[in-house]
């Protein structure tokens, strides 16, 4: 099954953050204030600066417009375009 969004909308899989730090402290989830980053899976029909496959970092505090959903087993991110802070260079 395919998902499409609409709009300026984009589809993304969130990436895991890290656990710990280099020095081997663990970071609790509630303390994770940085920016995240995820894979983009689909792209609506206006958006024009991101693409699908894309890595993104977008601020998960600070969107209004981002959800969460659950599809085909995965969970997944639906947040509009301006949300998205930068494209990650592969």
């Amino acid at each position: 099954m395919k998902i499409k969004p609409l709009s300026n909308r984009i589809v993304a899989e969130q990436l895991k953050a890290p656990e710990k730090t280099a020095s081997g402290i663990f970071i609790p989830p509630s303390s994770q204030q940085e920016p995240v980053v995820a894979k983009v899976i689909a792209v609506g029909p206006e958006v024009k600066n991101v693409k699908v496959d894309d890595s993104i970092i977008y601020d998960d505090h600070h969107s209004s417009s981002k959800r969460s959903v659950n599809f085909d087993e995965s969970e997944l991110i639906l947040l509009k375009e301006e949300d998205v802070l930068a494209i990650v260079a592969n």
